[in-house]
């Protein structure tokens, strides 16, 4: 295939627009390869902005498909999408010199049998595109057969040809491949039933690596089953093992493959079968994952991927929003915003082409997608869709429900976060009152609820009324739940705040210390709960005038930020916002800078400039900087 043909199919199976299509084709055409961004700038005559633009535009097109462009940090789009492009051409397509394709069937054919016929040997190169892998098909399937003659394997080959030539061009395979597609169609028939399946159901995989865990298949028999198929597939080089677990399969071998499913009469059922095993691998990200999460379910993500972009029509209604879902927490917990964004955005979409706009599961995606948009600061974006779904669901369920319950809720958080305190405080009520009505006094949504009203009574410096409901939320929880549950030190911790705005710290600080004892106890070390405890215990240090009690706490909780989220999250930027903080107040204005710096630059490339925490810390920014230099 030519270089050409082969960014043109990729910009067809990337869903490029006609001018991203014309943009990629320039920027990558033979002539440009391995060409700078700046030399590429002048050659082109482009403008920097327009070209960066439309650079992303593509780059963003490719990351939906393969998530090792979106993890990547590389920050030039340009080479980091060619090199990715020239790695998956030279993947599908090495032609060999004739000499070198002699060569390599002499490594893989005993010498004596090529000695024997050693025209033909080199007519069955000829014959197979001098393709090193039709040749490696090829002297797997004659060392499985050692009687066989050159001659007649190159008579079987020609069959195949002439049997297959109609079915290849309608499935718009190159001439190229043809090689490979007759190597394939004899390796085929050397396949049982269950490797012939069990190769076909690959071919469902996205062009990445493959993971293959299978001794946590509890079913034995399957299992039993999947060893034997890539042991088989393995032998006739239909299948590559990169590593214990991990197996890959060549770009031409599994198209190859997935034309036998498509022909098939269990194409449905396999692509059933393969969403509803990555269904269930998806629901093990949670949300917020940690780096060992991320590393473990990595090798997972492209096959996911696949299933939500070329799939969904196999998962079921319910567990739409699920996988979709799952897939935005995976990219928020790296703080890849516009990865996460895509998915969400998605899920609303698809509910409502498959499940019309009047739906419970629109309503659904569309208080995902607005909380999102709340947590990274998009305020108006996330009112609007908070109010669709408050609508809808009220429209489709009444106004006695639990999800309207829900989305009250929701919308309150909303306006308590951007300070529309009078408008949440009705809604919240409102939210309280219907979940009362509904799931009575005692319960976990109620006590929920209860925490929120406090919270924002606390905001608007109306203390008297936050306190018995932080008091009556804490009750609950300790009756529905025990008094050593994560939720109940959640709520000392809240309590503990409280006093401490009032200035009453010594009912707070004992408050403090068993929320974070309990967090350790029941959370273990590691966790997000014990890093925020260490924070509001170093704050009331701080507060108190116990700088020396604070600093290791605030380092302490820096460090656990770090460990679970990774050097530039949105909290780990708050943990030395405050750490820096802390060295202002006791003059150590050289410790201070860097800490403020790093914050700053870690909100603005998560969070943008305008979220209100990138915001905060550019005051305190600034405000140390007319105190330390002026």
């Amino acid at each position: 295939m030519q270089w050409a043909n082969f960014l043109a199919e990729e910009a067809a199976d990337h869903s490029l627009s006609l001018e991203q299509t014309a943009a990629f084709l320039k920027y990558y055409n033979n002539e440009n390869l391995g060409k700078s961004e700046a030399k590429l700038l002048s050659e082109l005559n482009v403008d920097v902005a327009a070209f960066r633009k439309r650079m992303s535009e593509i780059y963003e097109k490719f990351a939906q498909s393969y998530p090792e462009l979106a993890i990547s940090n590389n920050r030039d789009k340009l080479e980091t999408l060619q090199a990715y492009l020239r790695a998956k051409y030279n993947s599908e397509l090495d032609v060999l010199k004739p000499s070198a394709a002699i060569k390599l069937l002499k490594a893989l054919v005993v010498r004596e049998r090529l000695q024997q016929e050693p025209w033909v040997a080199r007519r069955i190169c000829k014959f197979l595109e001098y393709l090193p892998l039709a040749l490696e098909l090829v002297g797997r399937y004659l060392d499985k057969m050692p009687d066989l003659s050159l001659e007649t394997l190159l008579k079987r080959l020609e069959k195949k040809r002439v049997e297959h030539e109609s079915v290849l061009n309608t499935n718009s395979l190159m001439s190229y491949e043809y090689g490979v597609a007759e190597a394939f169609e004899l390796s085929w028939e050397q396949l049982d039933e269950n490797a012939q399946s069990f190769g076909c159901l690959l071919s469902l995989c996205a062009l990445a690596d493959i993971p293959l865990s299978l001794e946590t298949r509890k079913d034995n028999n399957k299992q039993e089953l999947w060893q034997k198929a890539i042991a088989d597939l393995l032998e006739l080089h239909l299948l590559q093992q990169k590593s214990k677990g991990i197996y890959c399969l060549n770009p031409l071998i599994r198209q190859l493959f997935k034309m036998k499913l498509d022909k098939s009469n269990e194409g449905d059922e396999a692509k059933s079968n393969f969403a509803a095993m990555m269904l269930e691998v998806a629901k093990l990200i949670p949300q917020q994952p940690n780096p060992e999460d991320i590393l473990n379910l990595t090798p997972h993500i492209p096959h996911i991927i696949e299933v939500a972009t070329h799939l969904s029509q196999y998962v079921g209604d319910e567990n739409l929003i699920t996988l979709f879902t799952k897939l935005s927490w995976f990219y928020q917990g790296q703080g890849l915003y516009q990865q996460a964004e895509y998915w969400l955005q998605q899920c609303v979409e698809l509910t409502q082409n498959r499940l019309s706009l009047e739906h419970t599961n629109v309503a659904a995606s569309l208080n995902n997608l607005a909380g999102f948009y709340k947590s990274t600061g998009r305020y108006s974006e996330a009112e609007t869709l908070y109010q669709q779904a408050l609508e809808l669901s009220k429209r489709l369920l009444g106004d006695n429900h639990l999800d309207v319950a829900t989305s009250l809720n929701n919308l309150a958080q909303l306006y308590d976060s951007t300070g529309r305190y009078s408008e949440a405080e009705p809604l919240y009520h409102q939210a309280l009152k219907l979940r009362k009505r509904l799931l009575g006094e005692e319960h976990t949504d109620v006590a929920t609820t209860l925490s929120y009203l406090a919270l924002l009574y606390e905001s608007i410096g109306r203390y008297n009324q936050a306190e018995p409901l932080y008091q009556q939320a804490l009750k609950l929880w300790k009756r529905l739940v025990g008094e050593e549950h994560p939720h109940v030190a959640t709520t000392l911790n809240n309590l503990a705040a409280l006093y401490c705005y009032t200035g009453r710290y010594s009912k707070a600080e004992p408050l403090l210390k068993k929320a974070l004892e309990m967090r350790k106890r029941l959370l273990g070390e590691n966790h997000l709960d014990v890093a925020t405890s260490l924070n509001n215990l170093a704050q009331l240090y701080e507060s108190t005038q116990r700088y020396s009690k604070a600093e290791p706490l605030y380092q302490e909780a820096l460090e656990v930020s770090k460990r679970l989220l990774g050097d530039n999250h949105p909290d780990v930027a708050i943990s030395l916002n405050n750490l820096a903080a802390l060295y202002r107040n006791t003059r150590r204005y050289r410790k201070a800078k860097p800490l403020f710096e790093q914050a700053l630059k870690i909100c603005e490339q998560t969070l943008g400039v305008s979220h209100p925490t990138t915001m905060t810390i550019r005051a305190n920014y600034a405000s140390f900087l007319r105190e330390a230099y002026h």
